[in-house]
């Protein structure tokens, strides 16, 4: 059995999507070491703008999207999911802060909901399908992980905008740090930790 979907996403310049990284270190501490959430954020609702025709949640230049703009972008995203010390390590931190800001901006049709890590994986496998199938990206939290391959995952937001079942194998795509990369779906729910993290869902309404 061979079945594989990738979402449309966007470019700045040769990075898949926006980077925390853009964010100095110096004068931009907490968005560059914790600001993976508002990251995903920015890029969900560039996202649901350019391919939903959700109007009014980036308020720059849509066909031109730059390295500046964005930057700019994420320091207004930043006020609904700051980076605590913690990190935003709770999906109900990225429903209330994301959820406010698509409030904010008229967005009510767009309704968030939450997966817990704790699910089992068939049916965490099979929302994950759905969500795709039905054009949504989804938002990851990562927290620990017992596979050292995904040292730069952990305690991380990124997005999965693609799956693809290669001979009973089950794999996703991760979009962060400007590159996408397929990860055995398997592997990557089952993290060998207690405390989990989970998916964020969206659906139009």
């Amino acid at each position: 059995m061979y079945l594989k979907k990738e979402l449309p996403h966007f470019y700045i310049e040769n990075s898949l999507g926006g980077q925390q990284e853009w964010y100095s270190r110096f004068t931009d501490f907490g968005m560059n070491v914790g600001g993976c959430a508002a990251i995903t954020a920015c890029d969900c609702a560039i996202y649901f703008e350019k391919y939903f025709n959700l109007r009014g949640l980036y308020p720059f230049d849509l066909e031109n999207i730059s390295q500046e703009d964005y930057l700019r972008f994420g320091k207004i995203m930043e006020p609904y999911l700051y980076p605590r010390w913690s990190g935003v390590d709770k999906l109900e931190i990225y429903l209330d802060g994301f959820g406010r800001f698509l409030k904010d901006r008229g967005a009510n049709n767009l309704k968030l909901s939450s997966w817990s890590g704790e699910n089992n994986f068939s049916d965490s496998w099979e929302i994950i399908c759905k969500q795709i199938d039905d054009n949504y990206l989804i938002p990851y939290l990562n927290l620990n992980h017992q596979d050292k391959t995904l040292q730069d995952y952990v305690w991380h937001w990124f997005i999965l905008n693609g799956y693809e079942v290669r001979n009973d194998n089950y794999f996703v795509k991760a979009v962060s740090y400007g590159i996408g990369r397929w990860f055995n779906f398997m592997t990557l729910w089952d993290t060998g930790y207690q405390r989990k993290g989970g998916l964020i869902l969206f659906e139009m309404i």
